[in-house]
């Protein structure tokens, strides 16, 4: 309270005029506090009952506080602890920092009021009465500073506090917790569940510059291993999305229910590890599924393209590849032709080949299996 001590220095009060204050204290903290009622809306039903009873006992201890500061008998440290605890409590009860000051300075202009009503009736000096406007003021003014402060500071700690369970969520969510777990965490970090959740996977320093454009229900996580970022996009407008992300980094899951975030998150590592190219999984699904298991699929690919093995190298690769344009392009051979930038009768020379060596080649069973041993080189 410097500043209103030094004023107070200025000014001490005769034994007098602090009695007629006193004596008008309970008075002044009741127009004070209806003031605030009557003119500062988020106070008109939270000044009422028993909280109304503990404000007033409030008001008046910071009244008398002022008083004794302004004979020169306290330092009002006490009202400064009391003033930031009030911010502090102001926020548990969901109201602004703004209200609180529009509180502050209506109690400051009907406090003067009414003690200037009661101090120049008693004596004080005329020259007196612009000194004891200046203490006045200046009390009031470092009052609501000390709440300012704790209105801050709780803020920012139940930021923090809001922000580590949400980070729990995130981790409980990629883990594939239980539902039960789940909505455990939810509750702690007062996340409204979405109906899905898109898994966006990017490097560590562009998670939260990439978060600011988002939902901001998105959870965020940008310190896992191998310096990787996940965001957990809600409810997201998938082309939306990648249009949003189209200068980072991103691989881009698809949307799974809000519980099997894990499964959105797996499959984007899972296209990350296995081309660098890849944004949207959604369009690489054929190469997704055959890499799912990548021991059964060259354990596949072995049985399968066995016979092309007895040939050399390079003959063995163009009939691998005219193979997968017959596949693909369903055994027509001018498309076939086109694809592989050879002639027609190229094409019927190297399929008379390739029936040689597979002569169960029009089997359904041994389509399939060669349609999966070729076709993560077709994506």
């Amino acid at each position: 309270m410097s500043h209103a001590i030094q004023r107070a220095s200025e000014l001490a009060l005769d034994e007098t005029t602090v009695t007629a204050l006193r004596a008008a204290l309970k008075s002044t903290a009741d127009e004070v506090v209806q003031a605030i009622i009557d003119e500062v809306p988020p106070y008109a039903n939270a000044l009422s009952g028993h909280m109304g009873a503990t404000i007033r006992r409030a008001v008046r201890t910071a009244l008398g506080h002022y008083l004794d500061l302004a004979s020169g008998n306290a330092t009002g440290g006490d009202a400064s602890d009391a003033a930031y605890e009030l911010g502090r409590g102001e926020v548990r009860d969901g109201r602004s920092m703004d209200a609180l000051l529009s509180a502050y300075r209506v109690g400051a202009r009907v406090a003067w009021r009414c003690l200037a009503a009661g101090a120049v009736p008693a004596g004080l000096p005329a020259a007196e009465v612009a000194k004891f406007a200046e203490l006045t003021f200046a009390y009031i003014d470092e009052l609501s500073a000390a709440s300012a402060a704790g209105h801050a500071d709780e803020l920012a700690a139940r930021g923090r506090d809001q922000e580590r369970h949400l980070e729990h969520l995130a981790r409980d969510l990629l883990a594939g917790a239980s539902p039960d777990v789940l909505l455990a965490s939810v509750q702690r970090a007062g996340w409204q569940p979405p109906v899905s959740l898109t898994a966006v996977l990017l490097p560590s320093v562009q998670a939260r510059p990439a978060y600011r454009a988002l939902d901001p229900s998105t959870l965020v996580l940008d310190d896992l291993p191998d310096a990787t970022g996940v965001l957990l996009v809600p409810d997201a407008d998938r082309s939306h999305l990648l249009r949003q992300l189209t200068d980072r980094t991103a691989v881009v899951g698809p949307a799974r229910p809000w519980t099997r975030a894990s499964a959105s998150y797996a499959r984007a590592v899972r296209a990350r590890s296995l081309s660098s190219d890849i944004r949207d999984t959604e369009e690489h699904l054929p190469e997704l599924v055959l890499s799912a298991d990548m021991d059964a699929f060259s354990d596949l690919r072995a049985r399968a393209l066995a016979p092309l093995r007895t040939l050399p190298a390079a003959t063995a690769r163009r009939l691998e590849e005219t193979l997968r344009a017959w596949l693909l392009h369903q055994g027509r051979r001018e498309e076939v032709a086109a694809a592989l930038f050879v002639h027609p009768q190229t094409v019927r020379y190297r399929m008379s080949q390739l029936r040689e060596l597979f002569p169960d080649l029009a089997s359904p069973h041994r389509v399939l299996e060669l349609t999966l041993a070729v076709g993560l080189r077709a994506g």
